[in-house]
Protein backbone atom coordinates (compact mmCIF):
# COMPACT_ATOMS: atom_id res chain seq x y z
CA UNK A 1 0.00 0.00 0.00
CA UNK A 2 0.99 3.90 -0.64
CA UNK A 3 1.68 5.83 1.93
CA UNK A 4 -1.57 8.03 2.84
CA UNK A 5 -1.16 11.46 2.05
CA UNK A 6 -3.25 13.07 4.58
CA UNK A 7 -4.34 11.79 8.48
CA UNK A 8 -6.05 8.44 8.51
CA UNK A 9 -9.92 8.38 8.22
CA UNK A 10 -10.19 4.93 8.77
CA UNK A 11 -7.83 2.54 10.58
CA UNK A 12 -7.88 -1.47 10.98
CA UNK A 13 -5.95 -3.71 13.12
CA UNK A 14 -4.64 -6.95 12.55
CA UNK A 15 -6.86 -7.73 9.72
CA UNK A 16 -7.08 -11.14 9.12
CA UNK A 17 -10.13 -12.95 6.59
CA UNK A 18 -9.90 -16.68 5.87
CA UNK A 19 -12.26 -19.55 4.69
CA UNK A 20 -12.35 -22.52 6.25
CA UNK A 21 -9.52 -25.16 4.90
CA UNK A 22 -7.96 -21.80 2.81
CA UNK A 23 -5.10 -19.71 2.97
CA UNK A 24 -6.14 -16.41 4.29
CA UNK A 25 -7.38 -14.33 1.38
CA UNK A 26 -6.59 -10.84 3.72
CA UNK A 27 -3.86 -11.13 6.22
CA UNK A 28 -2.14 -7.62 7.42
CA UNK A 29 -1.55 -6.33 10.72
CA UNK A 30 -2.33 -2.46 10.08
CA UNK A 31 -4.10 -0.21 7.57
CA UNK A 32 -4.86 3.23 7.76
CA UNK A 33 -7.22 5.22 4.75
CA UNK A 34 -6.71 8.62 4.18
CA UNK A 35 -9.74 11.17 3.46
CA UNK A 36 -9.74 11.40 -0.57
CA UNK A 37 -9.78 8.90 -3.27
CA UNK A 38 -8.10 5.36 -2.83
CA UNK A 39 -7.73 2.66 -5.57
CA UNK A 40 -8.18 -0.97 -4.24
CA UNK A 41 -6.11 -2.82 -7.27
CA UNK A 42 -5.89 -6.81 -7.92
CA UNK A 43 -6.87 -9.60 -10.24
CA UNK A 44 -10.39 -11.50 -10.22
CA UNK A 45 -10.44 -13.47 -7.45
CA UNK A 46 -7.83 -11.18 -5.17
CA UNK A 47 -10.62 -10.82 -2.20
CA UNK A 48 -11.40 -6.93 -3.40
CA UNK A 49 -15.02 -7.46 -3.46
CA UNK A 50 -14.42 -8.93 0.30
CA UNK A 51 -12.04 -6.38 1.08
CA UNK A 52 -14.80 -3.56 0.55
CA UNK A 53 -17.67 -5.94 2.78
CA UNK A 54 -15.32 -5.99 5.64
CA UNK A 55 -14.47 -2.19 5.29
CA UNK A 56 -18.13 -2.15 5.19
CA UNK A 57 -19.00 -4.23 8.37
CA UNK A 58 -20.99 -6.30 6.55
CA UNK A 59 -18.48 -9.68 6.07
CA UNK A 60 -17.02 -10.83 9.60
CA UNK A 61 -13.04 -10.66 10.11
CA UNK A 62 -10.71 -10.92 12.84
CA UNK A 63 -9.08 -7.22 13.68
CA UNK A 64 -10.32 -4.21 14.79
CA UNK A 65 -12.30 -1.22 12.77
CA UNK A 66 -12.27 2.02 13.50
CA UNK A 67 -13.91 5.12 11.31
CA UNK A 68 -13.91 8.94 11.85
CA UNK A 69 -13.21 8.03 15.36
CA UNK A 70 -16.48 4.66 15.27
CA UNK A 71 -15.18 1.33 16.65
CA UNK A 72 -16.71 -1.71 14.82
CA UNK A 73 -16.67 -3.79 17.65
CA UNK A 74 -18.59 -1.04 20.59
CA UNK A 75 -21.13 0.69 17.77
CA UNK A 76 -21.64 -1.63 14.54
CA UNK A 77 -24.91 0.46 14.11
CA UNK A 78 -23.26 3.92 14.35
CA UNK A 79 -20.35 2.42 12.34
CA UNK A 80 -22.54 1.09 9.86
CA UNK A 81 -24.40 4.23 9.76
CA UNK A 82 -21.35 6.43 8.46
CA UNK A 83 -20.68 3.84 5.09
CA UNK A 84 -21.95 4.25 1.59
CA UNK A 85 -21.93 0.76 0.32
CA UNK A 86 -24.93 -0.81 -2.18
CA UNK A 87 -24.83 -3.50 -4.49
CA UNK A 88 -27.06 -1.75 -7.61
CA UNK A 89 -27.96 -6.00 -8.29
CA UNK A 90 -29.94 -5.85 -5.21
CA UNK A 91 -33.30 -7.51 -5.85
CA UNK A 92 -34.72 -5.03 -2.58
CA UNK A 93 -34.60 -2.23 -4.97
CA UNK A 94 -36.28 -3.94 -7.57
CA UNK A 95 -39.86 -2.39 -6.64
CA UNK A 96 -38.68 0.85 -6.14
CA UNK A 97 -37.83 3.81 -8.02
CA UNK A 98 -34.44 5.70 -8.34
CA UNK A 99 -35.91 8.92 -6.74
CA UNK A 100 -36.98 6.81 -4.12
CA UNK A 101 -34.11 5.17 -3.46
CA UNK A 102 -32.46 7.99 -3.10
CA UNK A 103 -34.56 9.12 -0.25
CA UNK A 104 -33.81 5.63 1.33
CA UNK A 105 -30.26 6.34 1.22
CA UNK A 106 -29.97 10.06 2.34
CA UNK A 107 -31.76 8.80 5.41
CA UNK A 108 -29.65 9.19 8.34
CA UNK A 109 -27.25 10.76 5.66
CA UNK A 110 -27.31 14.59 7.03
CA UNK A 111 -24.87 15.64 4.69
CA UNK A 112 -26.12 14.43 1.69
CA UNK A 113 -26.02 16.67 -1.16
CA UNK A 114 -29.16 16.91 -2.89
CA UNK A 115 -27.69 19.45 -5.59
CA UNK A 116 -24.89 17.27 -5.82
CA UNK A 117 -27.27 14.50 -6.57
CA UNK A 118 -29.43 16.69 -9.33
CA UNK A 119 -26.16 17.13 -10.66
CA UNK A 120 -25.26 13.33 -11.04
CA UNK A 121 -28.28 12.17 -12.65
CA UNK A 122 -28.03 14.99 -15.46
CA UNK A 123 -24.15 14.03 -15.55
CA UNK A 124 -25.65 10.22 -16.04
CA UNK A 125 -28.68 10.88 -18.26
CA UNK A 126 -31.42 9.87 -15.68
CA UNK A 127 -33.69 12.28 -15.34
CA UNK A 128 -35.93 9.69 -17.82
CA UNK A 129 -35.81 7.15 -15.30
CA UNK A 130 -36.52 8.92 -11.77
CA UNK A 131 -39.66 7.65 -11.82
CA UNK A 132 -39.51 4.26 -13.08
CA UNK A 133 -39.12 1.18 -11.12
CA UNK A 134 -35.27 0.00 -10.68
CA UNK A 135 -36.53 -3.49 -12.42
CA UNK A 136 -37.34 -1.66 -15.54
CA UNK A 137 -33.73 -0.19 -15.66
CA UNK A 138 -31.01 -1.86 -17.78
CA UNK A 139 -27.92 -2.87 -15.33
CA UNK A 140 -25.97 0.31 -16.19
CA UNK A 141 -28.57 2.23 -15.37
CA UNK A 142 -29.17 0.56 -11.94
CA UNK A 143 -25.33 1.04 -11.34
CA UNK A 144 -25.68 4.86 -12.38
CA UNK A 145 -28.34 5.48 -9.73
CA UNK A 146 -26.12 3.61 -7.21
CA UNK A 147 -23.01 5.86 -7.74
CA UNK A 148 -25.66 9.69 -7.97
CA UNK A 149 -26.01 8.64 -4.44
CA UNK A 150 -22.94 7.90 -3.85
CA UNK A 151 -21.38 10.66 -5.13
CA UNK A 152 -23.70 13.01 -3.57
CA UNK A 153 -23.69 10.75 0.02
CA UNK A 154 -21.67 12.53 3.22
CA UNK A 155 -21.40 9.53 4.92
CA UNK A 156 -17.60 9.38 5.88
CA UNK A 157 -17.45 6.58 3.76
CA UNK A 158 -17.92 5.92 0.25
CA UNK A 159 -17.11 2.30 -1.31
CA UNK A 160 -17.31 1.51 -5.14
CA UNK A 161 -17.05 -2.12 -6.31
CA UNK A 162 -15.58 -2.10 -10.26
CA UNK A 163 -18.08 1.11 -10.52
CA UNK A 164 -17.75 0.97 -14.12
CA UNK A 165 -18.73 -2.07 -14.90
CA UNK A 166 -21.78 -2.01 -17.44
CA UNK A 167 -21.38 1.89 -18.17
CA UNK A 168 -21.31 3.31 -21.62
CA UNK A 169 -18.14 5.41 -22.38
CA UNK A 170 -19.83 8.66 -22.05
CA UNK A 171 -21.31 7.60 -18.33
CA UNK A 172 -17.21 6.33 -17.18
CA UNK A 173 -15.86 9.57 -18.38
CA UNK A 174 -18.65 11.45 -16.20
CA UNK A 175 -17.73 9.19 -13.41
CA UNK A 176 -13.88 9.88 -13.47
CA UNK A 177 -14.89 13.52 -13.51
CA UNK A 178 -16.95 13.48 -10.90
CA UNK A 179 -14.27 11.43 -8.73
CA UNK A 180 -11.47 14.02 -9.18
CA UNK A 181 -14.52 16.59 -8.24
CA UNK A 182 -14.93 14.82 -5.03
CA UNK A 183 -11.37 14.96 -4.01
CA UNK A 184 -11.35 18.85 -4.35
CA UNK A 185 -14.62 19.22 -1.72
CA UNK A 186 -12.24 19.10 1.50
CA UNK A 187 -14.70 16.70 3.07
CA UNK A 188 -13.93 14.68 5.84
CA UNK A 189 -14.76 11.66 3.67
CA UNK A 190 -12.95 8.64 2.19
CA UNK A 191 -13.98 7.36 -1.31
CA UNK A 192 -12.47 3.63 -1.82
CA UNK A 193 -13.08 2.05 -5.57
CA UNK A 194 -12.01 -1.37 -6.17
CA UNK A 195 -10.86 -1.61 -9.94
CA UNK A 196 -9.59 -4.45 -12.42
CA UNK A 197 -8.76 -1.48 -14.61
CA UNK A 198 -6.09 0.93 -14.67
CA UNK A 199 -7.24 4.58 -13.22
CA UNK A 200 -5.81 7.34 -14.91
CA UNK A 201 -5.92 10.63 -13.87
CA UNK A 202 -7.28 10.34 -10.52
CA UNK A 203 -5.67 12.15 -7.75
CA UNK A 204 -5.65 9.28 -5.53
CA UNK A 205 -4.35 9.98 -1.58
CA UNK A 206 -3.26 6.02 -1.00
CA UNK A 207 -3.27 2.75 -3.59
CA UNK A 208 -3.97 -0.99 -1.60
CA UNK A 209 -2.61 -3.76 -4.26
CA UNK A 210 -4.03 -7.27 -3.69
CA UNK A 211 -3.91 -9.85 -2.51
CA UNK A 212 -3.30 -8.16 0.89
CA UNK A 213 -0.75 -10.12 3.20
Amino acid sequence: MTAPATAPLLQLRDLRVAFPGEAPLIDCPSLALPCGLTLIEGDTGSGKTTLLRVLAGELPAQGTLALAGIKFAQSPQAYRRAVFHVDARDPAFDALTPRACAAAWREDDPRFDAARWSSMVEGFALGEHLDKRMDMLSTGSRRKVVLAAALASGRALVLLDEPTAALDKASVRWLWQALAESTQRRARQAIVVASNLPVEGLPLAATITLPLR
